[in-house]
């Protein structure tokens, strides 16, 4: 399997390229900001690949920034929950107001092609099976996808040593503890974690050394 991922300039986001090897189909995960579009490009022309998805794990603006010029310049559709959509047009329902503020003047639109995912659809996609999990938390609809047992997708749930925040608009420590107890910590020590923020990780080693982890841990 080919996995590509690079560090958006702002906020460090991931944008994680997907594909079963070079020359074949791949998925585009979370394209954030600036506009993405010359780096995306540069990965799909490297490996020969060919662009059929972008996946979406939540709709803050460092994960979405780019999915308009992406889907237009492929002509493929954007995933993303139902709960979330809202934030594709209307970013500022979820962020700071600080943040808000620098967004005065701008407008912000979808793709031309929205699919709308809610928990445990599976969607099939370059010969594999992508399940999205709905894992509410740092945002009213954020998503974890599972391909199989080897990778979990868990966009702004879990990182390596820590979990995204949870003080935003349509954020919830409540809805976050109930995503890690009943979504992440199910989960098989093996898969590879790959997040939206930070290094690449795995669900046992995050059971292990991660604080936010092991407090459900002690509390079970």
């Amino acid at each position: 399997m080919l996995i590509n991922s690079f560090p958006a300039k702002a906020f460090g986001t991931n944008c994680w390229v997907i594909a079963p090897g070079e020359g074949e189909e791949c998925v585009i995960v979370d394209p954030g900001m600036p506009d993405l579009s010359l780096e995306v490009f540069e990965i799909v022309e490297r490996f020969n690949l060919k662009p059929v998805a972008t996946i979406i794990t939540h709709g803050h603006l460092d994960h979405t920034f780019s999915v308009v010029p992406v889907c237009e310049g492929y002509s493929i559709p954007a995933y993303i929950h139902v709960e979330d959509r809202i934030l594709l047009t209307h970013p500022e329902k979820a962020l700071s107001p600080e943040f808000t503020a620098g967004l005065v003047g701008s407008s912000f639109s979808e793709p031309p092609q929205v699919r709308i995912l809610r928990n445990d659809d599976q969607i099939e996609l370059v010969g594999m099976t992508f399940r999205a999990i709905h894992a509410p938390g740092h945002t009213r609809g954020s998503l974890i996808f599972t391909l199989g047992e080897e990778f979990v997708i868990t966009g702004d749930v879990l990182f390596a040593g820590s979990i995204g925040r949870t003080d935003l608009p349509s954020g919830s420590a409540k809805d976050m503890e109930s995503t890690l107890r009943k979504k992440i910590w199910p989960l098989p020590d093996a898969m590879r974690v790959l997040p939206g923020h930070g290094a690449e990780t795995t669900i046992g080693r995050e059971r292990r050394s991660n604080p936010h982890l092991q407090n459900l841990g002690r509390r079970s």
